[in-house]
């Protein structure tokens, strides 16, 4: 009998990988009698207990019968699932596979994962000494909490924080019947389509736009219909005459340009979702984090008609790896979001809701959020002196005293010179990513998402600096 032995591990091991292999191809066919194990020691130069190692772990496995008196026998059964389907056709997977398939290939801004200044948006600003509070967050949750499967909708402590939050901060008055927790805004955003879509119904989205929310609707099967923005926000006389059955919109601070929807917009948004009967999802990613005045109040603290789903997440506040968010289910869509969430995944990890609920409840939430809250003013600015210092008036900056990022338009550029500029300052260490793949369609104008999470003031102030070399450098061409 042939058998290569492949080197690794033991030699009963080797054997027995040996010996599936070739029964596995047919080799050795179905209801072949195997050599006896003094026979097939002898002819591999191994010991005859190697060689009752491997058949008994092939026995144990249902590789292989043995007969008592008689030997041992390749199993029928096995035999039969080892058939070579070279010529078997794959069925294949459902549409909304191939549909996130196809969104997860889409030209997405490459991550400059290694260059010394990365200005690189949507994740939080890292806070060091949150790691030992959480910490004992979490020691102190573990000890405490029981640890059952929660219910779906979250745990209750959790719930009614979430709601003093929201009633303090954002002007949304809710009870805790009316919170889901759920595995960060992503999921909220699957979640609400899982529920209110089906395929081919219109969904308008911002333009430009979240990138994640745009592939999650299409890979749902979603007809994306984009309605501009400006400083003001949606566009809502662009919104389109048919009804869509969702429209999703970040009003506190639209993503990616940082503009405010006016008061007479929301007016207006709610009272077409209304007189139209769509829903809208409210994502309110970054509400938390103005510089100028007070948070806005949410979009849900004007909706009479609950008609708006309201998403808000913690993991943006705190880090990104806690994956923790929430949502404000309308009344009517309520079991179905349960429903949902509970055949998606149950409901979230249950010591960490603990954890979160208890430091919202002691006072740390709100001591962190002026801690951030104040290095990210700090850093937003250091990041605006050194554009008017370094870049001047070759780049427009769509200036909003909020969130995470701020966008620099680029004067004279189209996108091939666009790519150019983050190819050259990718090279000399500096991460640049353009607003391009959140359109629809072509922007007007060629642009840069800039997000100042990551570095500190002292290392903008040098990114800054090394942007206006690469600016320089294209002057000169």
């Amino acid at each position: 009998m042939y058998l290569e032995l492949d080197g690794h591990g033991p030699l009963y091991d080797q054997l027995t990988r040996a010996l599936k292999a070739s029964i596995l191809d047919g080799r050795i066919a179905a209801g072949a009698q195997l050599p006896p194990t003094r026979d097939l020691a002898d002819e591999l130069e191994l010991s005859r207990t190697t060689v009752l190692a491997a058949y008994e772990q092939l026995r144990a496995e249902g590789f292989i019968d043995g007969k008592v008196g008689s030997g041992s026998y390749v199993s029928h059964l096995q035999a039969r699932l080892a058939v070579r389907q070279e010529n078997t056709v794959i069925a294949p997977p459902s549409r909304y596979a191939q549909r996130a398939r196809d969104v997860r290939d889409w030209s997405i801004p490459r991550l400059h994962r290694h260059v010394r200044y990365n200005l690189q948006y949507g994740y939080p600003l890292i806070n060091p000494a949150l790691n030992s509070v959480w910490g004992r967050e979490l020691a102190r949750a573990a000890a405490y909490t029981p640890l059952s499967i929660n219910e779906a909708n979250g745990l209750e402590a959790l719930r009614r924080q979430t709601c003093d939050y929201l009633a303090r901060r954002r002007g949304v008055q809710a009870q805790p019947t009316d919170i889901l927790i759920v595995s960060g805004s992503q999921q909220a955003i699957d979640l609400t389509a899982r529920v209110l879509l089906n395929e081919g119904d219109s969904v308008v989205l911002e333009e430009p736009h979240y990138f994640l929310a745009h592939q999650a609707l299409t890979a749902h099967g979603a007809n994306l219909v984009g309605v501009g923005t400006d400083e003001q926000g949606l566009l809502c006389q662009s919104l389109p005459d048919q009804a869509p059955r969702l429209i999703y919109v970040t009003p506190s601070h639209h993503f990616p340009t940082g503009a405010v929807l006016s008061l007479q917009r929301r007016i207006e948004l709610l009272h077409y979702a209304q007189q139209h009967q769509c829903w809208i999802l409210e994502d309110d990613y970054d509400g938390e984090f103005r510089y100028d005045a007070h948070p806005l109040a949410a979009l849900r603290s004007l909706d009479e008609g609950d008609r708006v789903i309201y998403v808000g997440t913690f993991s943006k506040v705190m880090f990104g790896g806690l994956r923790l968010a929430y949502v404000v289910m309308p009344t009517a869509l309520r079991e179905d979001f349960l429903n949902a969430k509970y055949l998606s995944d149950i409901t979230c990890p249950v010591i960490e809701q603990a954890a979160l609920a208890h430091f919202m409840e002691d006072g740390g939430f709100e001591r962190h959020l002026r801690l951030v809250r104040k290095e990210l003013k700090a850093r937003r600015e250091t990041l605006m002196a050194g554009l008017k210092e370094y870049a001047g008036a070759r780049v427009d900056i769509a200036d909003t005293p909020a969130g995470m990022h701020l966008v620099a338009w680029l004067r004279g550029y189209d996108a091939a010179r666009c790519r150019a500029l983050i190819d050259y300052a990718h090279e000399r260490g500096l991460g640049l990513y353009p607003i391009a793949p959140l359109y629809l369609h072509t922007p007007p104008r060629e642009g840069l998402l800039l997000g100042y999470c990551g570095l500190s003031v002292n290392e903008l102030r040098e990114a800054m600096q090394l942007f206006g070399h690469c600016l320089d450098h294209f002057d000169t061409q």
